[in-house]
């Protein structure tokens, strides 16, 4: 059931002219339709049916066709008449009004990057289109979080996606060809940015990062993953630097998990190919390791997207620092960097500037890339299990 207290003002209650709470139950009674049904199709963007659908075009005085121009709803066939039919959309059209670009200069500057506090969306209409060779983006969830900057996270659906379409647009236009765009967000709201994103952009991956202790919810598979988008512009990646991990041991004796049975000789020393799923990447919970109060990308994560998609000197951009984890590394790979962050940059800064994640990013290099870790071999070599030694 939907919350009693927050109201999502998308389209379908603008079109039906609901404000308040007191308005949807008087056009509940005047549809006939129940509140929650009302809420259900406004909430989750969907198209209303049967009994429902024919009560509120009945309502309006209107067609089914006209409602679901009215509410953005877009079929193959409308889509296939305005291609066949462009002039008359173009002739009533406004005029796109460019405004001058804003001036902008970094906050904080380093070997390789350039920190700006700034809102993405006009830095990014400062930047060369086809400059960017790799884009990281981890934007707010839209989930109710309190972020110090000010900034919503609690906007409507409709007004999310927008804004959403609004900065990957950019990303597009700023990215390189041959360039890699990665966008970390939650499962429901990736099915609408890949929708954006297939329009422009060459589909590689959806990556699972599985994600230990999210909320069950009630009436739904336990959510275990954060979605991971991998486009890139043009056909395929400039730059594909394949990722290997560790074989998956026992943490008490050292015994491989999975048995290789006598494809022991042929594993590659550099360790097992990566694959869409990465069960590896943890949460940075504990108070020891995070630079601060909300949540934080791990160093892993981001070690791996920037090593697989960007060489040394290559331009990495994220166009949302919340605690600097994409600029630390990109720092410590030797890329070049811009980053952008709304509210306060200091604790960015600090990080990068006293190396708090040093003995983190070399920890992340040697268990990179190699079938073993130095403490699974110690492991092994104790209760007797094979090394590929074995078979040289």
């Amino acid at each position: 059931m939907a919350s009693k207290q927050h109201l999502h003002h998308n389209k379908l209650f603008k079109v039906l002219g609901i404000v308040d709470r007191q308005d949807l139950r008087q056009m509940s009674v005047q549809l006939r339709v129940n509140v929650n049904t009302l809420e259900y199709y406004n909430n989750n963007r969907i198209f209303p049916d049967g009994e429902t659908l024919q009560n509120i075009i009945q309502y309006l005085g209107c067609t089914s066709l006209e409602l679901k121009l009215r509410l953005g709803i877009i079929d193959n066939d409308i889509v296939n008449w305005i291609s066949a039919h462009p002039e008359i959309l173009l002739n009533s059209l406004p005029q796109e009004e460019i405004a001058p670009p804003q001036v902008f200069n970094p906050k904080y500057t380093t070997e390789f990057g350039s920190l700006y506090q700034a809102d993405c969306i006009p830095l990014m209409k400062t930047i060369p289109s086809d400059s960017i060779d790799m884009i990281f983006a981890d934007p707010p969830f839209n989930i109710g979080k309190n972020y110090k900057s000010g900034v919503s996270d609690k906007l409507s659906e409709d007004d999310y996606l927008n804004w959403t379409e609004s900065w990957l647009k950019e990303c597009i236009r700023i990215l390189a060809p041959g360039g890699s765009l990665f966008v970390y967000n939650l499962p429901h709201w990736q099915t609408h940015i890949a929708g954006m994103l297939n329009k422009y952009l060459t589909f590689r991956h959806w990556i699972a990062v599985y994600m230990r202790g999210l909320i069950p919810v009630a009436g739904k598979l336990h959510p275990s993953h954060y979605g991971l988008l991998y486009y890139t512009k043009g056909e395929r990646p400039r730059v594909f630097n394949k990722q290997r991990i560790p074989m998956s041991t026992c943490r008490h004796c050292g015994g491989e998990i999975h048995d290789y049975g006598g494809k022991k000789r042929g594993l590659n020393e550099n360790g097992l190919s990566i694959a869409d799923v990465w069960t590896d990447i943890h949460p940075v919970r504990h108070k020891k390791f995070k630079n601060r109060d909300s949540n934080e990308l791990p160093i892993k994560m981001l070690y791996r997207i920037i090593s697989l998609a960007s060489n040394e000197g290559d331009l990495v951009f994220d166009p949302f620092g919340g605690s600097g984890t994409t600029y630390t590394v990109a720092e410590h790979l030797r890329r070049r960097w811009i980053g952008c962050e709304i509210g306060d940059i200091n604790p960015i800064v600090s990080r990068i500037q006293n190396n708090e994640d040093l003995s983190l990013l070399h920890k992340v290099e040697q268990e990179s890339n190699v079938l073993f870790t130095q403490e699974q071999v110690t492991l092994r070599r104790t209760n007797d299990f094979w090394l590929l030694e074995d078979f040289t």
